[in-house]
């Protein structure tokens, strides 16, 4: 294939190049990309994302240097948000779920003690969370998934179980 790359250090001035068809093609991680088609094209739909991947730049919850207890509940959170989707756990059967007898989910939704004592939290943390806002398929869905503007493909943002390269370290 042949290309003659344009080089454009400013977001904005990549945007004006490629629609303006000074560019036929950029390239950016996947959710930026979706970024873009949603908030400045006028037909977002014409505008295609590629499937292949050319390189893999994750993106998470970054915290204050320093602040090794607000370090620890965002990285539990974020692993229960990710358990809760693996084990079925979603915003709606919360509730029920917190009825099991499975070791796993009592320890993850409080019902046996000591996870949320060491983050200096609420027994029921993780409970609350997933009550609040859902699981991590829950949430990718609503605010990246394909029924949004951004319309994004789980791809390798969904569980290892389903060809994913997310997964929780275990909640205990």
């Amino acid at each position: 294939m042949d290309y003659k790359p344009v080089v454009i250090e400013k977001v904005d001035e990549v945007m004006a190049a490629y629609i303006s068809g000074r560019c036929d093609v950029f390239t950016t991680d996947s959710a930026a990309l979706a970024a873009q088609r949603a908030g400045r094209t006028q037909n977002p739909d014409d505008h295609i994302i590629l499937t292949e991947r050319i390189s893999k730049e994750p993106l998470a919850p970054a915290v204050r240097h320093g602040d090794e207890e607000w370090h620890d509940i965002v990285d539990w959170t974020i692993y229960a948000l990710i358990e809760a989707e693996e084990k079925g756990i979603t915003q709606k059967n919360v509730d029920e779920m917190a009825k099991s007898e499975a070791p796993d989910i009592k320890r993850m939704l409080g019902g046996t003690p000591g996870m949320g004592k060491s983050l200096n939290l609420d027994e029921k943390w993780a409970y609350n969370a997933i009550k609040a806002v859902g699981n991590y398929g829950e949430i990718f869905d609503r605010h990246l998934g394909l029924n949004t503007p951004l319309k994004l493909e789980r791809g390798y943002n969904n569980l290892w179980t389903k060809g994913g390269l997310i997964y929780a370290m275990p909640i205990r």
